[in-house]
């Protein structure tokens, strides 16, 4: 069983910055990690994947160039480099995996999901 668990969300202005954490009871390495997001009366959104190993990334055209996938095996944990935050990114952001390695692009069939973490945009 995979648990994975986000932190990192919070209130901050438009334009202001935040980063995501994700952490498992899993080695991480092993896994691709797909952010996800969903706001209130909207569809989840897949917004990042993130391969294991060297990293490679995927993100939605609706973030690309403002988030950022990384991740850090040693303390066990992905990131999401959230810039230039709008007030449409506000959502309950989520990571997950399919427990594959690579990305298969941004798709949403995904084996173990977190509880979520909630991003609010606002002035």
């Amino acid at each position: 069983q995979v648990q994975l668990v986000e932190s990192g969300g919070g209130l901050v202005q438009p334009g202001g910055s935040l980063r995501l954490s994700c952490t498992a009871s899993v080695i991480l390495d092993y896994y691709a990690i797909t952010w996800f997001r969903q706001a209130p009366g909207k569809e989840r959104e897949g917004v990042s994947c993130i391969s294991s190993g060297h990293g490679s990334t995927y993100y939605a055209d609706s973030v690309k160039g403002r988030f950022t996938g990384s991740r850090d095996n040693a303390k066990n944990t992905v990131y999401l480099q959230m810039n230039s935050l709008k007030p449409e990114d506000a959502a309950v952001y989520y990571c997950a995996t399919d427990t594959l390695s690579n990305c298969r692009g941004i798709h949403d069939y995904m084996d173990y999901w977190g509880k979520g973490t909630l991003v609010t945009v606002s002035s």
